[in-house]
């Protein structure tokens, strides 16, 4: 007897609407590779709404193509970072006029990581209704599929593009008590893992490239191993990096002591006191007379004076 489980895949019906839309603004996800990655829900939007906005109108206007969604005469609107001052004046007005607007950034959920902010923030500040169509997300994406835990996690973005600012803003996101997620260039990876190395070698960092793509890869490992990994040598692609939460610390006196000297090059007592005691779960009155004591042994002045 034949079951369910034994008949072969056929094909399913489905179809968009064409119901009219209530006012306001509509930030709609879109597939970050596979294009079948868009909800029904998503074609509904984009083929009733009376405006369409696009971070890149081509990209729009293939996506549409692809889904057979036709545009009616509609214009899109191009609103990017260069021009998103000049733009959004206007697609303010139209809302305003009660009309509905559907934006969409080159890839996966507005707002995220694109110039859709603004645009969500002055709509909501007029009165305008945001509605959001939830789809694909690259950083949601990559926290699934990275092993990690995911019960708190912090979306941070890209590092900065210099040395010292990536350095310094990679230690202020490591030492958080949660799951990070951020963005890079591929021509950059090597750097940050390096970086990464000299704060902590054997924290566990997953590297995932071309998410949901034909040439899709997800390299797991320590910071260590990673440096070593030939695969990671001329990396291309759109890159997300997931890097696991701190190992916990063991607040020996040594540790202490190591801690304060470091911030001490650069601080006060008392400001080296308070990070210290935040990064080691200390009490920071305890820490403090501990840098008290340090400064006193050393001949250092305290900057407090």
């Amino acid at each position: 007897m034949r079951t369910g489980r034994d008949e072969p895949a056929h094909r399913i019906s489905a179809h968009v609407e064409a119901a009219a839309l209530l006012p306001g603004l509509y930030l709609v996800a879109t597939p970050i590779g596979t294009a079948r990655d868009i909800t029904l829900r998503a074609l509904d939007v984009l083929n009733s709404a009376e405006l369409l906005a696009a971070e890149d109108t081509r990209v729009m206007r293939h996506l549409m193509d692809i889904h057979g969604i036709p545009l009616r005469g509609r214009r899109i609107i191009a609103y990017h970072d260069h021009n998103a001052d000049r733009q959004r004046p206007a697609i303010m007005a139209a809302l305003k006029e009660g009309r509905s607007l559907a934006y969409a950034s080159d890839a996966g959920t507005p707002l995220v990581a694109d110039p859709g902010f603004r645009l969500a923030r002055d709509a909501a500040m007029q009165g305008s209704r945001v509605h959001a169509v939830p789809g694909p997300s690259a950083a949601l994406a990559a926290l699934s599929l990275s092993g990690l835990p995911s019960d708190r996690f912090l979306f941070a973005g890209f590092p900065p593009m210099g040395k010292s600012a990536r350095a310094s803003w990679l230690r202020q996101w490591t030492m958080i008590d949660a799951t990070v997620i951020l963005f890079e260039s591929p021509r950059r990876v090597n750097h940050m893992l390096e970086e990464l190395f000299e704060i902590e070698p054997n924290r566990i960092i997953v590297v995932a490239r071309e998410l949901t793509k034909k040439f899709e890869e997800v390299i797991r490992g320590t910071a260590a191993e990673l440096l070593s990994d030939p695969r990671l040598d001329g990396i291309r692609g759109e890159v997300v990096v997931v890097l696991d939460r701190p190992a916990p610390v063991i607040a020996d006196a040594g540790t202490v002591q190591a801690a304060l000297e470091e911030k001490l090059r650069t601080m006060s007592v008392k400001d080296a006191a308070r990070d210290v005691a935040a990064e080691l779960g200390l009490s920071r009155r305890d820490v403090y007379q501990a840098a008290i004591d340090l400064t006193a042994q050393k001949g250092v002045d305290d900057g407090e004076s």
